[in-house]
């Protein structure tokens, strides 16, 4: 996959403005769908996982930060999309990022073989995927952390300390109130297990730029920026 020379911006880890930042993520197109691991091709730029349960808004989040109203699948039976799609970024030609949409977790209608697979594939993607820069756990606020979200989280903590990116997305921040908002955000930073933590909100557009705005640094880390975590055997979710 071709890529292009790291810019100024990438080189100090500066922001680009919000209206570049959001121009980026506008570049986004399909690339690959794979349904196992071994049909996902080696990727030699950052790579940005969006992951979280079923009906946590991971879609309309995608959607919303690409400007795309139909790039990421929302499907009207949540948890039956059981594909890895990969979404390339950057001027036609010169990738320089790859955003990830892992299958919805935790939908009640889904076989428990069917979750357990699943679940078994998305622990191997993130403790062992090349290139994986940072995930993104998109989460109701009005459900918090769920015991899913929670294993998720002790699975990438390893990589989390020796320094993958990682943002837990309080999604539908339009339906609480700010009090409601400023307490949602004060539980999850203390499980957030290092990671970063905002509100988002598509229908109000909240904080859509900021996300932009973190996810170009993210795939643009100054050059003397530490290597990603080396792979490592993935443990069951529950």
């Amino acid at each position: 996959m071709p890529t292009k020379p790291p810019t100024a911006a990438a080189v100090t880890g500066t922001l680009p403005d919000a209206k570049a930042a959001l121009g980026w993520m506008h570049t986004a197109r399909f690339l690959t769908t794979a349904a196992q691991l071994h049909q996902l091709p080696a990727i030699d730029v950052p790579e940005i996982a969006f992951v979280g349960r079923s009906n946590a808004g991971k879609s309309t989040c995608i959607n919303t930060l690409t400007q795309q109203r139909q790039l990421a699948f929302a499907s009207k039976k949540p948890g039956r999309t059981q594909h890895i799609n990969l979404f390339a970024l950057g001027k036609q030609g010169a990738t320089d990022a790859v955003l990830a949409d892992l299958p919805g977790y935790g939908y009640a209608a889904v076989s428990r073989s069917d979750k357990q697979r699943w679940q078994q594939v998305m622990a191997n993607y993130l403790v062992s995927r090349q290139g994986l820069t940072g995930i993104v756990l998109l989460c109701d606020p009005r459900l918090g952390l769920t015991e899913l979200d929670e294993a998720l989280l002790e699975i990438v903590r390893p990589r989390v300390e020796q320094g993958l990116k990682f943002l837990v997305l309080l999604t539908k921040a339009d339906k609480l109130t700010r009090s409601e908002q400023a307490r949602a955000l004060s539980i999850t930073r203390l499980n957030a297990g290092g990671g970063e933590v905002r509100m988002f909100s598509a229908l109000k557009r909240q904080g859509v730029e900021d996300v932009a705005q973190l996810l170009w640094q993210w795939a643009h880390p100054p050059l003397a920026e530490a290597a990603d975590a080396a792979p490592a055997p993935a443990p069951d979710l529950p």
